[in-house]
């Protein structure tokens, strides 16, 4: 009997947006909103590893003025990038960052 073998979850998303680029505006949508309800940062940082690396690591890299590694490790599940990096890497990825104005209801005092 042949061995099964699974791909992991991050690998089907990134076959996934590498066939349905056009899907990548929508999803960091959503994982920005869901950041901004339960601030899980690894989470976050897993999920613009997934488009990074769909949209080349390598080619970020040049973009956002990182090393390859540096974007690596600012993305990894232990990184903690600075504000300035995940800026220069939204960037590079044709994105930025912009404030957005919470409801009444929503803000913490």
């Amino acid at each position: 009997m042949a061995k099964r073998i699974y791909r992991q979850f991050r690998e089907v998303e990134e076959d996934y947006f590498r066939n349905h680029p056009e899907e990548i505006n929508a999803y960091l949508d959503e994982i920005f909103d869901e950041y901004g309800e339960d601030h899980d940062s690894a989470s976050l940082l897993a999920s613009l590893r997934v488009i990074a690396k769909v949209k080349g690591i390598s080619h970020i890299a040049e973009k956002a003025g990182m090393t390859r590694q540096g974007i690596q490790h600012a993305l990894s599940s232990k990184g903690n990038p600075r504000f300035d990096n995940v800026n220069s890497i939204m960037n590079a990825l044709g994105y930025r960052l912009v404030p957005e104005k919470l409801d009444d209801n929503n803000q913490h005092t």
